[in-house]
């Protein structure tokens, strides 16, 4: 049995559509497709604005970015950050000249150990970037009591959930932005491809300039003409109102987006029953695994969280030789990773049990009940 992490979402049916755009579009860089694609994924996600980027990094680099400038944050002002999710939550904080704050993880829906979140805000804390992982949504209700009163903004990071909800509301709709990922790999794809949403007007227009080199023609018509009035004696075509980048999308992507999201329910919905499947499997070796479920959830993978080492390095092993590839659960511990070989080195023993003691393997609309018992099989022979 081959059960890849991931598979081909691109059928013949989507292939011709999209060899028959490109036939007929003259323009295929970022135009009317984008913003088509844009308008449809805050509909669908409950969101008031997204702006489309080639990349979830991206799109986390814009969002950090932006808000330094709207917030006017200083150099080593403090984001908090989880110690486990993918190092491009983290390294745009650093990028921006700010300073990451780590705190450990909890072993249910893996963000935040909330009990340290309150013990780490200082007077220089500016935000808190929350990461969704592996299609759990976090906690957020519980943060912002933590907050309280405080002048912290909330970020999130929902490249592995997206279609995850709480209390009904998807996430990407809780702080000042949200950041989402379409790379091959994930919920839905355009090949490469990231989205930011938001709900704050501000915020948004900011996104827009950061995305294009901080060309004031990326606005909307009426910010356009503001500024056009304000600077009279710039020319319009090239005139920059921010430090910005290019870090634009095309419209062969947003095509793909569109047609992707006209199926992403469903896929959500089979990606959740293979989870419950999952559990159920573990939860016949309930001595060896740690499970845990939200009725929130999108799943973005299937975690195997063990309680012994020895044995998860050995059921790795045995699963890769029988077909099924496996991944580390995200990066592990990030504080492990020599790129940050310069922060200090903090006991998080959460974070090292997931570094130590878990992996997951693949989930998506592919996977069906004959794989699943496939895996109860190899569970059970593993075990005998």
């Amino acid at each position: 049995m081959n059960w890849p992490l991931q598979e081909n979402f691109l059928d013949k049916k989507s292939i011709n559509s999209l060899c028959n755009f490109i036939k007929k579009n003259k323009r295929l860089t970022q135009f009317k497709k984008v913003k088509e694609f844009e308008n449809k994924f805050s509909k669908w996600n409950g969101s008031k604005y997204s702006v489309l980027v080639n990349s979830g990094s991206s799109a986390n680099l814009i969002i950090i970015e932006s808000c330094k400038e709207i917030y006017k944050w200083k150099n080593n002002d403090e984001i908090i950050v989880p110690s486990v999710t993918w190092p491009t939550t983290i390294t745009p904080v650093i990028q921006a000249g700010l300073k990451p704050i780590f705190v450990d993880v909890n072993l249910k829906d893996f963000s935040f150990d909330y009990s340290k979140l309150k013990k780490v805000m200082t007077k220089k804390t500016r935000a808190i970037f929350v990461a969704h992982l592996v299609g759990f949504p976090a906690d957020i209700q519980k943060i912002k009591k933590i907050i309280g009163k405080r002048k912290i903004i909330l970020l999130e990071d929902c490249c592995e959930s997206q279609g995850a909800k709480i209390k009904g509301k998807k996430v990407g709709n809780f702080g000042i932005g949200g950041s989402f990922s379409f790379y091959w790999g994930h919920h839905m794809s355009t090949i490469e491809g990231g989205m930011i949403t938001t709900n704050d007007r501000k915020f948004y227009s900011t996104c827009l300039l950061k995305r294009s080199h901080g060309l004031a023609r990326e606005l909307p018509e009426k910010e356009q003409k503001y500024y056009k009035k304000k600077y009279s004696k710039n020319d319009f075509k090239f005139l920059f109102l921010s430090s910005g980048y290019n870090l634009r999308s095309t419209e062969i992507n947003a095509f793909l987006g569109i047609m992707m999201l006209k199926k992403i329910n469903q896929w959500i919905k089979i990606r959740n029953e293979n989870f419950k499947n999952f559990i159920n499997i573990l939860n016949k070796f309930k001595d060896e695994f740690l499970t845990s479920y939200d009725k929130g959830m999108s799943s973005f993978v299937l975690p195997f969280l063990m309680n012994d080492t020895k044995k998860k390095i050995k059921l790795e092993s045995y699963l890769n030789k029988n077909g099924i590839e496996t991944r580390p659960f995200i990066a592990g511990n990030l504080l492990r990773q020599p790129f940050l070989k310069r922060f200090k080195k903090t006991t998080f023993n959460n974070s090292d049990f997931i570094e130590f003691n878990a992996f997951y393997i693949g989930n998506n609309q592919f996977i069906n009940k004959t794989r699943m018992n496939r895996l109860f099989k190899l569970l059970k022979n593993f075990y005998n």
